[in-house]
């Protein structure tokens, strides 16, 4: 395959082949059910038995289940162009590695710094999360922590540090730092005993169906506020859409898969077919169970449910088991947030010590400081913000992803490899994708915007005075 001749300065365009050659190091021990583990233990954390009864509760009534279908429609159509190019580029970094290679190094930049708030808030917001079900599985058992290491320092309430949110943290760097082979096999258990939970619940669950709570499946929109109706149904799906980003944690370890033509697709689409599935019937059972304001403030619903249906047992074991599954989420971030540090140190755009790797082939100074820096905004940014950031970053990413279809096709077969994987209904598709992401990303709050919009500007300034001038990739 001919390479084409790159353009300089902001907007050159790096080689498939340059990227190939900085990867060939990491190992490749990933295969389908490896991927699929690390999709759906991502997808499928704490929110499959929060994120139904909150949202029916505050949007959508019964109708949670169709913004749950929504939801998972539009990161769909980014998960189909997600596999296109970790199908015909699996490199480290993801939507990074893939906008540097069709578009030029500054989008590239904006794809992956938009991916690294992603990575660095969703590890601090799913450990707060960890922490806040600890304290409710503590206080259930009367015992509570000190108020000193109770809570961040930021939540104004006596906390110094949050010591269950960073020793989730830990716990989860201390394995990651043993290899993806152990990470691998403790996710794969973690992802088995998680989903065995789910089916109990739903089995348990359909023996205390009432159907007059489904009645109306889709309540009356109530004036001045983001309940009923279809409006309802859609701000539900905005929020729930933060349970779905998880497959991108899939593409950021693509360069690690073993047969990628093939492991890549079916690891992002199949994981996210399985995680809906499950989502739609837990979200259909509870509603079910009890009526949809009984949800109100509920912060642990599916367990409430359980308990109060005269099913102790097994809301004891869904407490216990959701919390070790909300380990298999900060795995998945933490694994694909470090593999995008590394990029960004391989090729220069950060500090050169970032794309190291140890002896075993791991880049574990990249691991090292996204813990650290997830540790921070964990200390400094409320629960609920950090929800609304993770969405922003996420989502300005599949924009650009979706849109890159466009640059990746008519390279394939020529200088990019033939991908296992394409993108269905090309070219109407990828517009497609590209404004349902762009939708979503309108209807987040002003307060995500705006921080998202800081986010980038520092970013833009990162890059003007210290990526633009380091870039081995421009140098090449």
């Amino acid at each position: 395959m001919s390479e084409s001749k790159p353009k300089t300065g902001w907007f050159h365009k790096a080689s498939p082949s340059s990227f190939a050659s900085s990867d060939a190091h990491l190992r490749k021990t990933l295969g389908v059910k490896e991927m699929l583990a690390l999709g759906i233990g991502t997808i499928v954390s704490t929110a499959i038995f929060t994120l139904p009864g909150i949202v029916a509760a505050d949007h959508a009534g019964p109708a949670v289940a169709i913004s749950f279908v929504i939801a998972a429609i539009v990161s769909g159509l980014a998960a189909f162009a997600y596999s296109e190019f970790s199908s015909a580029l699996p490199f480290a970094g993801s939507a990074y590695s893939w906008a540097n290679v069709v578009f030029g190094e500054v989008f590239g930049w904006i794809a992956g710094w938009a991916l690294l708030a992603e990575y660095f808030i969703a590890v601090a917001f799913v450990a707060s999360g960890w922490s806040a079900n600890f304290k409710l599985f503590l206080a259930s058992h009367d015992l509570v922590l000190p108020p000193a290491l109770a809570g961040s320092f930021a939540a104004g309430n006596g906390g110094i540090v949050d010591i269950s949110a960073l020793f989730a943290v830990l716990v989860v760097t201390l394995l990651l730092w043993r290899g993806t082979n152990t990470t691998a096999r403790v996710e794969n258990v973690l992802v088995v005993g998680k989903i065995i939970v789910i089916l109990i619940f739903i089995g348990v669950g359909l023996t205390a169906i009432h159907p007059g709570n489904y009645v109306p499946f889709i309540p009356e929109h109530r004036p001045g506020t983001s309940f009923g109706g279809w409006s309802g149904i859609f701000a539900g799906a905005s929020q729930i859409f933060l349970a779905y980003i998880g497959f991108d944690a899939i593409a950021a370890s693509s360069a690690e898969a073993k047969d990628p033509k093939k492991t890549m697709p079916r690891g992002i689409i199949g994981s996210l077919a399985i995680a809906t599935i499950l989502f739609v019937a837990v979200a259909l059972v509870l509603v079910g169970m009890f009526h949809y304001s009984r949800y109100e403030n509920n912060a642990a619903p599916a367990a409430w449910a359980l308990l109060h249906s005269g099913h102790e047992f097994t809301s004891n074991l869904l407490s216990i088991v959701a919390l070790l599954g909300m380990f298999t989420a900060i795995i998945g971030m933490m694994l694909a947030g470090s593999r995008l540090l590394y990029a960004f140190g391989r090729d220069g755009l950060l500090p050169s010590f970032l794309g190291k790797v140890d002896d075993k082939g791991l880049p574990n100074n990249a691991l090292l400081v996204l813990s650290i820096i997830a540790i921070l905004i964990g200390s400094v940014f409320s629960f609920t913000e950090l929800a609304g950031l993770i969405s922003a970053g996420t989502l300005i990413a599949f924009i650009i992803v979706s849109i890159g279809i466009y640059a990746l096709r008519p390279r394939e077969g020529k200088d990019i490899p033939m991908p296992g994987f394409k993108m269905p209904l090309y070219p109407v598709l990828p517009a497609v994708a590209a404004f349902g992401s762009g939708l979503i990303f309108w209807m987040l709050d002003s307060q995500a915007k705006i921080y998202a919009f800081g986010w980038f500007i520092i970013g833009l300034t990162i890059y003007a005075v210290y990526g633009a001038k380091h870039s081995k990739l421009s140098r090449k």
